[in-house]
């Protein structure tokens, strides 16, 4: 066994060019979608991360094959032969029950074990069950699997008393295959939810208003192969504007995305006094002047991602004045708080509500990931803090980054891997 690290130490201006990677929420989705369909699939841009190889090592454990070839994947579905993911693979990622909707819809029947992942929240899955439910799904509950089967999986109306980005995702997959119409309301609207539902028309599905609160599925008897390319990281993306805006002097242009994704992030950086302009398919970050600290409230899209708020605070703690941020998504996202006052911030947490008080500078000193968005955030800080930091538990930062270290090191950081026994 071996653990390994990162070792940061302060960072010149970050500078040229940064390509992003394909979208790890995105390709989760589709890849679980990828078990209604019995003829290849074959996906461009797909992330080499932890967690898309978790999706792949349970795919293929319940029959399908699957070809990585670089970013480029072929997956077949035909030769599926159980409707029960191994136990303790699932339990490493949150993204794992999505295989839920899919093996219902195409056997009318799974075993599901209770998803795993980071622990930022309970992130419970009921808003999932009770769409199967809506549907005509008998749902049970024994030694930790959770029992779904549907005798008749036919179209219903449903009303999610939370946009939730998994319940949604879960739901589309089920009712692709279902008899009739599924109507889904107050459902989530963000952009990897019309990635899933451009994948699945691509096969010859059929899913309309995507991207909006109200999505219609118009069940479908069979669907073929398709070649579809994964959607920009657009929260990669985001980290590496808040890592060019925290390490004053920087001049980045990142490349391969959406701006569009992006406009809550740029707004709020530019309250912050960074300049950024957008093109087609980039965005350059300028970090000429001084920070000055602003407030920030997570909300599902279009609101701020609560994917970018541990980032955003790691940029306001040497910012100038006071900011507040509020997290309203997850109930648990402050754990990384302690590692950056460690470093020398000055946050102080009231519920679900932070107080960050700009500091002169940071400290590097021992840190550690708490999870994924935390790793980024404590790598931000890195860079701008004085001396060096060690950070651990990195694991967490591989289920979202590809190539972290080696992107950063293109752009000027001095930032290392260690491994240890």
């Amino acid at each position: 066994m071996y653990n390994e690290k990162f070792i940061i130490k302060k960072a010149a201006p970050l500078s040229g060019t940064v390509k992003v990677s394909g979208s790890k929420n995105a390709a989760l989705p589709i890849l679980a979608a990828a078990l209604l369909c019995e003829e290849e699939i074959q996906l461009e841009n797909v992330p080499n991360l932890s967690d898309i190889s978790v999706m792949l090592e349970l795919l293929t454990g319940l029959g399908a094959k699957a070809e990585r070839n670089g970013k480029n994947l072929k997956i077949c579905c035909k030769s599926i032969t159980n409707n029960v993911p191994d136990y303790e693979t699932t339990k490493k990622i949150r993204a794992s029950f999505l295989l839920a909707g899919a093996l219902l819809g195409r056997f009318g029947s799974c075993s599901m074990p209770m998803p795993g992942g980071c622990g930022i929240g309970l992130r419970p899955v009921d808003l999932h069950l009770k769409g199967f439910s809506a549907m005509g799904a008998k749902i049970s509950l024994e030694h930790g699997l959770v029992h779904i089967e549907a005798q008749n999986l036919t179209g219903g109306s449903i009303y999610l008393d939370f946009p939730s980005v998994g319940a949604t995702e879960n739901i589309i997959l089920a009712a692709v295959l279902a008899e009739g119409t599924t109507f889904i309301y107050n459902c989530a609207t963000e952009p990897e939810i019309v990635d899933l539902a451009n994948f699945i028309n691509l096969m010859g599905g059929k899913v309309e208003g995507a991207g909006t609160d109200s999505i219609t599925v118009h069940g479908v008897y069979g669907l073929h192969g398709c070649k579809s390319r994964i959607m920009p990281d657009r929260i990669e993306a985001g980290t590496y504007m808040l890592m060019a805006a925290a390490v004053k002097g920087s001049d980045l242009t990142i490349t391969n995305i959406i701006p569009q994704h992006l406009s809550p992030v740029i707004h709020k950086l530019s309250e912050t006094g960074v300049q950024i302009i957008t093109g087609d398919n980039y965005i350059k970050v300028n970090s000429k002047n001084d920070i000055r600290n602003t407030d920030i409230k997570t909300l599902p899209y279009p609101g701020f991602p609560t994917d970018m708020q541990a980032q955003f605070m790691a940029l306001m703690t040497t910012g100038s004045g006071s900011g507040i941020i509020r997290e309203t998504v997850f109930e648990n996202r402050f754990m990384y708080v302690a590692e950056l006052n460690r470093m020398g911030a000055d946050i102080k947490i009231d519920g679900r509500s932070a107080v960050v008080n700009g500091v002169h500078r940071l400290s590097g000193t021992n840190v550690k990931a708490t999870d994924l968005r935390a790793g980024a955030a404590l790598i931000t800080a890195a860079l701008m803090a004085e001396g060096t930091t060690e950070i651990g538990e990195i694991q967490h930062i591989d289920r979202g980054y590809e190539n972290i270290e080696e992107k950063l090191r293109a752009i000027g950081a001095d930032i290392q891997r260690i491994r240890e026994e």
